[in-house]
C-alpha cells in the first residue's frame, strides 16, 4: 500500500513537473511573442541626393540654378585688398594696358554681400563673361566695349548709368579705385532691367575625391606682368592641398573679413595679344588655342588651351583635363616661355 502511495505521488509531482515546464515553456514562447511584435520599425536613413556646382565643382544637396555673375575687379594696388574675391568661383587675370592686370571674377556658386572695387570693361573681358552667358558688371569702358554693351551683346549693369544709385563710391578710398556694388543691388538692377538670374552655367569637368593628379613636382610658380606691382607668385600648401597667392609680395587677402583667398587650380594660357591704339590698350586672341600649364596639387602639367563655345578650357590630347573642385584662378599672357617661371622640386 505505501510502495502504491509513493508511486502516486510520483506520478503527482511528474505531472505537476510537466505542466510547469509547459507553462514556462508558454510563457516564454508568449513573452518572445510580444517583444517581436513591439518591435518599432526600424527607419533606414536615405542618402541625400548631391549635385555639383558647375563653375567650382563643390558638392551641394540643392541644386543651384542661380545664373553666373561676372564682374570687373581693380586690380590696382591703390584698390588692394578687393572686396569679393573670397566667393568667386573663378578669376581671370588679364592685362589692360602696360604692364596692369585687372580682374573679370566669376562667381556662381556663393555670392559676397559687396563686389570691387569695380573697374572699366574690355572687350575680351566681355567675351569672357559671355562665356558663362553671365550677367555682366563693371564701372566704365573702352571704345571697343561701349560698342559691344550699347548694342546688347551682353546682359551688363554699368557704373557709368547707376553711378551713386546702384554703385557707391567708398570713403577710404580714392576714385576711381573706389566703385562698389552689392549683391542686393545687381539683383536689384537685373530685376528693374529685365534680366533673369537664373540659367546656371555649363559644367566644367572634376576631378573625383580617389583621381590622382599627374605633372611634375612644382611647388612655387611665378608669373611677371613687367610691372612690380602686378608680380604674381603661387606657393602651394601641402597641407592644405591650396596655392596662397601673392601680389607684388603681398597675401591676397578679402577686405570685409581680413581671410586669404586660397586656389585649388591654377590655369596659366598663352594668347596673342596685340596693341591696337596709342592708350595700349589691346586685343587678345580667345579663339586660336595654344599653349598651357595646369597647376594642381603640387603638380605642373603643360597642357594646351581651347575655346569651346566661348569658355576657356584646359586640353590634353584634344580631352578636356579635370579640375580640382575648387577655386580656379585663370592667368592669360602673352608669352608663358618669357614671363612664367617655375623650378621643379628635387
Amino acid at each position: 500500500m505505501a510502495k502504491y502511495l509513493k508511486l502516486s505521488v510520483l506520478f503527482i509531482v511528474c505531472i505537476l513537473f510537466i505542466a510547469a515546464c509547459g507553462k514556462d515553456a508558454e510563457t516564454t514562447k508568449d513573452t518572445t511573442i510580444e517583444s517581436e511584435g513591439n518591435k518599432e520599425p526600424v527607419e533606414v536613413e536615405e542618402e541625400p541626393v548631391l549635385y555639383q556646382y558647375p563653375l567650382s565643382g563643390k558638392w551641394t544637396e540643392e541644386q543651384s540654378n542661380h545664373r553666373a555673375i561676372g564682374v570687373m575687379i581693380n586690380n590696382h594696388p591703390a584698390a588692394r585688398p578687393q572686396s569679393g574675391l573670397l566667393e568667386a568661383d573663378v578669376v581671370y587675370e588679364v592685362l589692360a594696358e602696360g604692364g596692369i592686370t585687372r580682374f573679370l571674377a566669376i562667381y556662381q556658386s556663393e555670392m559676397p554681400e559687396t563686389f570691387g572695387p569695380v573697374r572699366s570693361a574690355r572687350d575680351y573681358y566681355i567675351e569672357l563673361a559671355k562665356g558663362f552667358d553671365a550677367l555682366y558688371i563693371a564701372h566704365g569702358y573702352s571704345p571697343q566695349a561701349k560698342a559691344m554693351l550699347d548694342r546688347g551683346y551682353i546682359d551688363s549693369i554699368n557704373g557709368i548709368q547707376y553711378d551713386g544709385t546702384l554703385f557707391t563710391r567708398a570713403n577710404f578710398r580714392v576714385a576711381p579705385h573706389n566703385s562698389y556694388i552689392s549683391y542686393e543691388n545687381i539683383v536689384k538692377g537685373a530685376e528693374n532691367l529685365g534680366y533673369s538670374l537664373e540659367g546656371a552655367p555649363e559644367s566644367y569637368s572634376f576631378l573625383d575625391e580617389e583621381d590622382e593628379v599627374t605633372g611634375i613636382d612644382v611647388q612655387t610658380i611665378t608669373i611677371d606682368y613687367s610691372v612690380d606691382s602686378f608680380f604674381v607668385r603661387y606657393e602651394y600648401d601641402s597641407a592644405l592641398e591650396k596655392y596662397h597667392r601673392y601680389s607684388a609680395g603681398q597675401l591676397t587677402t578679402d577686405y570685409d573679413t581680413g581671410e586669404e583667398v586660397m586656389v585649388d587650380n591654377i590655369f596659366v594660357v598663352e594668347m596673342e595679344h596685340t596693341i591696337i591704339d596709342d592708350e595700349g590698350r589691346r586685343a587678345i586672341d580667345l579663339t586660336s588655342g595654344g599653349k598651357a600649364l595646369l597647376l594642381q596639387k603640387g603638380t605642373l602639367q603643360q597642357i594646351e588651351w581651347k575655346n569651346i563655345d566661348g569658355r576657356i578650357v584646359p586640353v590634353s590630347s584634344g580631352s578636356e583635363v579635370s579640375l580640382v573642385p575648387g577655386k580656379t584662378w585663370i592667368n592669360v599672357v602673352p608669352d608663358i616661355e618669357q614671363m612664367v617661371d617655375y623650378v621643379e622640386s628635387e
